[in-house]
């Protein structure tokens, strides 16, 4: 049985792809910073608190996988905060560094410590989350964009680092996602903008040719996919799964 760690998988994106994951009959192990919902996880998952930004967590997370389950098939490095939604004048540079080091860093840990248990296999496949605001950017998001577009650059060099040991590397860039973290999101961009939260939720949907915002699932299913053998050629791409995108800023 294939063996996925899904990082930020209590709720949201990672929990559903910890479902799916698990509808496909892998082994599904997740990590969380929200105690509670890690506790509603269903008694199958291997579920540990995990703070992705810290080193020492992140080290001995892998040395636990490597005593349970001596190795690691797929690893979806999704763990991420949306950081503030203000000008850029506006940003506190803690809030700056906060995001891009869990956001970011936390991809880059994960990375760090999945890639030796991959290489000793010959085999792996790892997934970030990155989004549509690290491939278009976005007004009022900057350490948040910032971020996201770190993790397209680190999956690009994982890719090539990685590939000659057969470990493949991609990004997913969710779009706008239904559910309460976009809620928040909303709700911040509408007080920032003067807006109210139905205009920037419009603003959103029709920027996409589809019109619509994704689902959890929508993302669950592509990553599902990557992992899969009908994916073993894809390696050091950007996927959008978004409705695409046709304008970024939702303002407009």
């Amino acid at each position: 049985m294939s063996r996925v760690l899904i990082t930020g998988g209590a709720s949201g994106i990672g929990f559903a792809m910890a479902q799916a994951f698990d509808k496909a009959e892998f082994q599904v192990w997740v990590t969380d910073v929200d105690a509670k919902t890690l506790a509603a996880c269903p008694a199958h998952w291997q579920c540990l608190h995990v703070d992705v930004s810290d080193e020492p967590q992140m080290a001995a997370l892998f040395q636990e996988i490597t005593r349970e389950w001596q190795g690691l098939d797929v690893v979806c490095a999704n763990a991420g905060i949306a950081g503030p939604t203000v000008k850029v004048e506006d940003v506190a540079l803690s809030d700056w560094n906060t995001c891009l080091a869990i956001t970011l860093g936390g991809a880059f840990l994960t990375a760090k410590y999945a890639s030796p248990l991959m290489k000793q296999a010959g085999r792996g496949v790892i997934i970030l989350t990155s989004s549509t605001a690290g491939q278009y950017g976005y007004p009022n998001r900057a350490p948040y964009a910032a971020a996201k577009w770190g993790v397209i650059g680190l999956m690009k060099t994982l890719a090539m680092e990685l590939g000659p040991h057969g470990i493949r590397t991609n990004a997913i860039c969710p779009g706008a996602v239904e559910g309460p973290r976009m809620e928040g999101v909303l709700n911040r961009e509408a007080r920032a903008k003067g807006m109210t939260r139905d205009e920037v939720y419009e603003g959103y949907a029709s920027g996409t040719s589809l019109g619509a915002f994704v689902s959890a699932d929508d993302i669950a299913n592509m990553a599902v996919f990557l992992a899969s053998d009908g994916a073993k050629m894809v390696s050091g791409q950007v996927i959008a799964v978004d409705g695409h995108t046709v304008n970024p800023d939702p303002k407009v």
